[in-house]
């Protein structure tokens, strides 16, 4: 066996039972010895290979050896787990095409030569759609230095067009705070200077970031934010994730609707049962996000209070009502 051969030994023996071996394909020795030779041009006997196996369990490698052979017991990540995060990839529309099965194919490189038979579905990912920016990943790493250097960003905001392409709406400059990801969309949480006031930006839809030199403006100088960031009242209560503060909003559904509540607020609500088909639940929410919430459902979901946003979501009905009877001809 060549020297450079003898030194790289132990790490090719691991990397052929990491790629080829699992609790159901053991490797015989003569399997490793061959694969060796075929994919990294080394010759060696019975003995090193046995030698190295030892090597890499003293090691702490969580090698298994049985009356089959010799396979890697665990990896970083088990075969569910990566499957989960491949579908996550998959139907994720914030990452564009080329994006996506390049994460994919990585994704797949952990699982070994035996997992790929079992992913074949990963290689529809033209059929999802998805977006079309190709800054996205770049605009995370660009808003996680400006975040961890507390510096401010500018970046144009787009919206799509009836190409289907992205197209600016303008510059902005902003203080970022952080991202979050939220109802499979991923979100910049920032305090743009032209409103002076928090919102939640599509990093998918942000294009040209650069961070500059001007110091962020801090977070908790704004009076919502004076004790940091309540991730659980912007999951549960912002489902649309506008800005403005989360009030108490009550609403008179179909019993059946408990599901779509914990769907969309988690176990942020109550509910009490009023007469055998409905109940009346309270939720702390984004009045305006409510709004366009009602609308989903309003053939399930009354509001009750606070009387100003019932006063908007009757407006709104009304508003469509008019826009259907007047371009039905009737």
């Amino acid at each position: 066996m060549a020297t450079e051969a003898k030194k790289t030994l132990i790490m090719r023996i691991y990397n052929i039972l990491e790629e080829y071996s699992d609790s159901e394909h053991p490797l015989k020795q003569n399997d490793i010895i061959r694969l060796l030779e075929r994919d990294y041009g080394i010759e060696c006997e019975r003995k090193a290979v046995g030698r190295n196996i030892s090597y890499l369990k003293e090691m702490g490698y969580d090698i298994e050896t049985d009356g089959r052979g010799t396979y890697l017991a665990t990896r970083a990540l088990e075969n569910s787990e990566l499957r989960l995060l491949i579908d996550s990839v998959l139907s994720s529309r914030h990452i564009n095409s080329t994006h996506s099965e390049q994460l994919i194919e990585k994704l797949i490189q952990l699982g070994g030569h035996n997992f790929k038979s079992h992913v074949k579905h990963v290689y529809s990912v033209k059929d999802w759609g998805k977006s079309q920016n190709r800054d996205f990943f770049l605009n995370i790493e660009i808003a996680h230095d400006a975040i961890e250097q507390g510096k401010k960003i500018t970046f144009y905001y787009n919206r799509v067009g009836v190409d289907g392409k992205l197209h600016p709406t303008g510059k902005h400059t902003a203080s970022p705070y952080q991202m979050l990801l939220h109802n499979q969309r991923y979100y910049l949480m920032l305090r743009d200077d032209k409103y002076d006031d928090i919102s939640y930006d599509r990093i998918d839809k942000i294009t040209d970031m650069r961070i500059i030199d001007e110091d962020a403006l801090p977070l908790r100088e704004n009076e919502r934010f004076a004790r940091g960031i309540n991730y659980k009242e912007i999951a549960s209560g912002m489902p649309y994730m506008f800005s403005d503060k989360p009030q108490t909003v009550t609403l008179r559904c179909a019993n059946f609707m408990t599901d779509e509540l914990a769907d969309w607020f988690g176990t942020n609500f109550s509910a009490k049962q009023d007469g055998d088909s409905h109940i009346i639940a309270t939720v702390k929410a984004s009045p305006r996000a409510m709004l366009y919430w009602a609308l989903q459902y309003n053939d399930k979901a009354e509001v009750l209070s606070p009387k100003s946003l019932r006063d908007e979501v009757i407006s709104a009905l009304k508003s469509a009502l008019a826009m259907y009877l007047e371009n039905s001809g009737n």
